[in-house]
């Protein structure tokens, strides 16, 4: 499997001279596992590979969406592919909002927000609610499966967290959760044995008791940090560790002390940033 981050802040984009190393883009992660395309959220980052897909069309794509908060989904009206006739993409979600998929893509797309409406886009689209624990196999290509299963996380108004098994390879896709007084069985059992895990490590243990940085305690916010990240991988015993969904406030100079601080107590961890590709 080959995994490349296109997006890897939360909450709202970032651009501007304190972020250019890392990348302001929101959530958006490429899996390729064989020929099987697989994408990780809609946010901004989402443009940004939709303009590389679209040089190797027709394509037949699989994104899944962790949650349908507004910066997961921001960057698919914006998706070239979605666009030309002759693509396919499968769009999966859970069903925990007030509104199905579908739905709710559609309505960030209604005027007089958008000016082309969901029904308009050209590609062919097939929509998916999915249920907790639910496994989704996709054609890799020679004769092989990647399997795709999810788990809830804790984030408002729920998160699906995503593991994707292919040929002895794994990686777990766990954004917008926040950590329990003990590491998420759920999600340490989704995790286990895993080769690479990509957590939520938005804030660092100062900003979420709200020692540090602003708008005080982050407590019930969804979100956790680069010591919980590692009490996960170290539960589940993955063998390297992704810090993702950096908060909108922290330059690259703050993510790059979050990530050496990281490096002190877990061996193979690293930030993510835009542009970081990883084979398994």
């Amino acid at each position: 499997m080959r995994i490349t981050f296109w997006g890897v802040r939360g909450s709202i984009p970032t651009p501007g001279p304190d972020t250019v190393e890392i990348g302001g883009n929101t959530s958006c992660v490429e899996v390729r596992a064989g020929r099987a395309l697989i994408v990780f959220d809609g946010g901004t980052g989402l443009r940004l590979l939709g303009k590389q897909l679209v040089r190797e069309m027709p394509i037949n794509a699989h994104i899944f969406f962790s949650h349908v908060h507004w910066d997961h989904i921001q960057g698919f009206p914006f998706f070239a592919p979605a666009f030309i006739p002759g693509n396919t993409i499968h769009l999966y979600g859970g069903n925990n909002v007030s509104r199905t998929l579908e739905e709710t893509l559609a309505g960030q797309m209604d005027h007089p927000s958008f000016p082309v409406h969901l029904s308009e886009m050209g590609a062919s689209m097939h929509f998916y609610n999915l249920r907790e624990g639910q496994s989704i196999e996709l054609d890799a290509g020679g004769g092989s499966k990647a399997t795709v299963t999810s788990a809830r996380g804790n984030h408002p108004n729920g998160v699906f967290a995503y593991r994707v098994d292919h040929e002895g390879r794994s990686v777990m896709y766990a954004t917008d959760t926040e950590h329990y007084a003990v590491v998420d069985p759920k999600l340490a059992k989704l995790a286990q044995g895993a080769d690479l895990l990509i957590y939520d490590s938005q804030y660092t243990p100062e900003e979420y008791a709200g020692t540090a940085g602003t708008g005080g305690p982050k407590l019930g916010w969804g979100h956790s940090t680069y010591e919980e990240a590692v009490k996960l991988a170290t539960a589940a015993r993955v063998k390297s560790l992704v810090l993702y969904h950096h908060d909108p406030m922290q330059s690259d100079d703050q993510v790059r002390d979050k990530e050496r601080r990281a490096k002190a107590i877990f061996g193979d961890v690293r930030a993510a940033y835009e542009g970081l590709s990883i084979e398994l």
